[in-house]
């Protein structure tokens, strides 16, 4: 057995025993070399099943709220401040939502969130949500789940009343990148919101987006401060280049890159449910059972904000196909 392997089996180890990889540790993982990269899924899929099992995570939403975002970020065509050629709308009526809801539990999916593109929601705007979740509490009885953007503690706590599970508030790049990506808020200022999620009581769902042209370093620094916080889910989005935006030419990640910075995210992450989000229809194809079966044990079914995705039957049958349950 050669010196990686040795390397990858004593931070396995290590993680199994329920100790913490260092830092210096998860920078040699994430650079392994080639021929070393399935040793380095095999053994993240080791973590995933001895912690978490067989189960993954299927998960729907719905874009609730679509563009004339007033944020800058750079990866996403709902910002105002780009000619995207979306088409925008306000906060959709409830029966529609609440009618979605439906229709992703009767699919089979355990959760639904509701997604908004704003900053955060204006008092108006936060009424209207919390009696749309009321409605699918009382009508449809499906998990939900919420990222609107920035709350404060009196928000967060009222979703936590109302029985939301998980609240999203993504970190989106490392703090070393994030100017490049956005200026109209910081790096802290998400971390803040993550700060009052947790402090209300809800579930953490906080990730990113990796190839926006990050090194990575970036995406293994990205990692480092996601594990601080514990998110209880941690999506990984990989960028769909949109219209428009000034990550419209940006060049596409290799398979290689994204299944080395899913293992690793794993060791760092061990009790997480590391989600393969936006960009995995894109970028895995035929491979997304290699991210599953590599350290990501949870998936968004059914499109996502402004993409399409795999229908919820046919990712129930992938992951039936490779011996895992949903």
């Amino acid at each position: 057995m050669n010196s990686e392997h040795e390397f990858i089996i004593l931070c396995k180890n290590k993680v199994l025993a329920g100790d913490t990889i260092t830092a210096q540790e998860a920078e040699r993982l994430i650079n392994v070399p080639e021929e070393s990269l399935q040793f380095l899924s095999d053994a993240a899929n080791e973590i995933t099943r001895e912690i978490s099992g067989n189960m993954v995570d299927v998960e729907s939403l719905i874009n609730a709220k679509k563009g004339k975002c007033q944020e800058d970020c750079s990866f996403c065509s709902q910002s105002a401040f780009y000619k995207s050629g979306i088409d925008t709308y306000k906060l959709l009526p409830p029966e529609v939502i609440v009618q979605n809801a439906l229709a992703s539990k009767q699919d089979g999916v355990k959760s639904f969130c509701l997604v908004c593109a704003w900053r955060g929601p204006t008092k108006s705007d936060f009424e209207q949500i919390c009696n749309i979740i009321k409605e699918i509490n009382d009508k449809v009885g499906i998990e939900v789940n919420c990222s609107l953007g920035f709350i404060d503690e009196t928000m967060a706590c009222q979703l936590k009343e109302l029985g939301v599970k998980r609240y999203n508030h993504n970190l989106e790049a490392s703090r070393s990148f994030f100017s490049k990506i956005c200026t109209t808020h910081t790096y802290d200022e998400r971390m803040n919101t993550n700060i009052i999620v947790k402090n209300a009581g809800l579930e953490l769902c906080c990730g990113g987006i990796i190839g926006m042209g990050e090194t990575r370093m970036q995406r293994l620094e990205l990692g480092l401060d996601l594990a601080k916080l514990s998110p209880e889910e941690c999506p990984i989005n990989i960028l769909v280049p949109q219209k428009g935006t000034p990550l419209e030419m940006q060049s596409r990640l290799s398979l290689s890159e994204i299944l080395r910075t899913i293992a690793v995210f794993r060791f760092l992450m061990p009790k997480t449910i590391l989600k393969i989000a936006g960009g995995r229809e894109v970028y895995l194809s035929s491979e997304q059972e290699k991210a599953l079966l590599g350290g990501a044990n949870g998936i968004i079914t059914g499109g996502y904000l402004t993409i399409g995705g795999n229908s919820p039957a046919r990712d129930f049958e992938m992951i039936s196909k490779i011996g895992l349950e949903a």
